[in-house]
């Protein structure tokens, strides 16, 4: 009884969510079609033009040389970006130094939503808009949605303690099974945040989560919906499997869920933001040969609260394990265990996972913010490197985080570009 309410309950909620979102999308449309002005911060048309002012902006060919970035739109059509010419140009000489075939950078202003850099690479073949598409597996970067998920409906806390034993590279039905002789080690729900701890995380939503409640909670998140946004962003995917190890796997990150740099960059800022979804917008002005046809938001713009405040402090004290003492450490710390960033309080979530072929790819992600205790950018990374690989996504978000707080003066950062590396293509 208790999984058919919560399926009923899960309905519901998309029924009432999606049309929310959906409603921005439809009110944006309207605006553009009409040459409706927008007197609440939002944007604005300023000149009725047809196609409406944002038809093919092509974020694929951003020109970072000027003051001001920009991109090409319809026809003669010019965009100017929200995006920073110099962290720009950063995040794709980061990707090209890391001999990456393929990967995108997503960075956010916390307070605005204004994206900061949207870089997409791909060093051989057809260049393609990788910060936005939604093919690459979620990973454990779906163990946030989980925490939610077993915070909300579970009423767990990041103290919670769970035994284990296995699950390091995949789960298997014996893992499953609470065995006080195999489960040598035990965690709390924070610290397999932290570690990526598979089996803890599987055991936890098969003991406290049914279907119902981690599909809801993922919805809420944004997976399954049309996330506003200035250009079409393909929607992250989730498909629950039916039987409970096939569950247990997909809470744990394995399999059966897509995500995309936008969506990994927008999960990043919601929970920042306290639990708040606000729209994340890149264009701040289109013009044509005659002139301005439209203007960016130029105030922040909520969307809906995708999770209560309280969740939102838990879940960021778990992704804090993360760089603390979990699998960002090293990324974020020399050899002498020296913080890149002293003083500066990091969450994030690593996901790691290689397709059973020899040539993988093996796609490696790092999503998250910072200041934790005083959130100002986001930051979703994602890495599809080949058998041979140079860096992770996480080794790309601790320099990516390095060249923002460097240049915002932060005490004791430096720019990973001081040692040599350039910035400029």
């Amino acid at each position: 009884m208790r999984q058919w309410i919560a399926i009923g309950a899960a309905v519901g909620l998309v029924a009432v969510t999606l049309p929310m979102l959906r409603k921005h999308d439809v009110q944006l449309a309207s605006l553009l079609a009409k040459g409706k002005i927008e007197a609440n911060g939002g944007p604005t048309v300023t000149r009725e033009v047809t196609p409406p002012p944002l038809t093919d902006i092509d974020l694929t060919r951003i020109d970072d040389r000027g003051n001001v970035a920009v991109a090409p739109a319809h026809g003669n059509r010019r965009a100017e970006l929200t995006v920073v010419p110099k962290y720009q140009r950063a995040a794709i000489a980061l990707l090209r130094g890391g001999h990456v075939p393929e990967g995108a950078i997503v960075v956010t202003d916390i307070k605005t939503g204004k994206v900061l850099v949207w870089a997409s690479y791909v060093d051989q073949g057809a260049m393609h808009d990788v910060a936005s598409e939604a093919t690459a597996p979620s990973a454990s970067v779906f163990k946030i949605v989980t925490a939610t998920a077993l915070v909300d409906h579970g009423g767990l806390t990041p103290n919670t303690k769970q035994c284990y034993s296995g699950g390091e590279h995949s789960i298997r039905a014996q893992d499953m099974v609470d065995n006080k002789k195999r489960d040598k080690w035990c965690a709390t729900l924070a610290q397999a945040m932290g570690r990526s701890l598979n089996t803890v995380f599987a055991r936890l939503a098969a003991k406290h989560l049914d279907r119902g409640e981690l599909e809801a909670t993922a919805s809420r998140l944004g997976w399954g919906q049309d996330i506003p946004f200035d250009v079409k962003v393909p929607q992250s995917t989730l498909t629950l499997p039916e039987d409970d190890l096939g569950f247990a796997r997909t809470a744990a990150g394995f399999w059966n869920s897509t995500l995309s740099p936008f969506q990994g960059a927008n999960l990043a800022t919601t929970v920042a933001n306290g639990g708040e979804m606000i729209r994340l917008h890149v264009v701040s002005s289109v013009k044509d040969e005659d002139g301005e046809i439209y203007r960016g938001p130029t105030a922040r713009q909520p969307l809906r609260r995708a999770m209560s405040e309280s969740t939102a402090t838990a879940i960021t004290a778990m992704m804090g394990e993360t760089v603390d003492s979990g699998t960002s450490y090293k990324s974020f710390h020399d050899r002498s265990g020296r913080p890149y960033l002293p003083d500066i309080r990091i969450a994030g979530k690593t996901g790691t996972l290689t397709k059973p072929t020899p040539e993988g790819p093996f796609y490696t992600w790092w999503v998250g913010f910072a200041p934790s205790d005083k959130p100002e950018i986001a930051v979703s990374v994602l890495v599809a490197n080949g058998a041979k690989w140079r860096v992770k996504a996480t080794n790309v978000a601790a320099d990516m985080l390095r060249v923002y707080f460097a240049d915002k003066g932060a005490p004791g950062v430096k720019s990973p570009f001081d040692s040599g590396m350039t910035a400029r293509r």
